[in-house]
């Protein structure tokens, strides 16, 4: 049995073509744990206005800061875990994947900066 985190071999079967051309859509596997580390997120950031508004010390606001960051980073490697599990394996056992591969590469290297 397949647990609901994980990627069939087959490549993803959340990939969908839109019907607008050069748009790409992707229905996310883990879609409400998504959404709710998202949510979660975003109450950090309103905190984090809490705190200025309040005069807080610096450094409690840069930790927070720091947590935040944290957290997007943990968003970021799921989605990009899914991609590439999913929508760049696809592409690679269809046509060889130059394009989705070039991509990803594009995509992390955004994300190491």
């Amino acid at each position: 049995m397949r647990r609901e985190d994980e990627i069939p071999a087959d490549g993803c079967v959340h990939c969908t073509t839109s019907e607008i051309p050069g748009e790409k859509r992707v229905e996310q596997p883990q879609k409400k744990a998504l959404l709710n580390r998202i949510r979660r997120i975003e109450g950090q950031v309103g905190g984090i206005l809490n705190m200025v508004q309040d005069d807080r010390y610096c450094v409690d606001i840069l930790t927070q800061i720091s947590a935040i960051k944290s957290a997007l980073d943990g968003v970021s490697i799921q989605i990009l875990s899914t991609h590439a599990n999913g929508c760049v394996r696809k592409a690679v056992q269809t046509d060889g994947g130059e394009e989705a591969i070039d991509e990803l590469l594009q995509v992390v290297r955004r994300m190491m900066r």
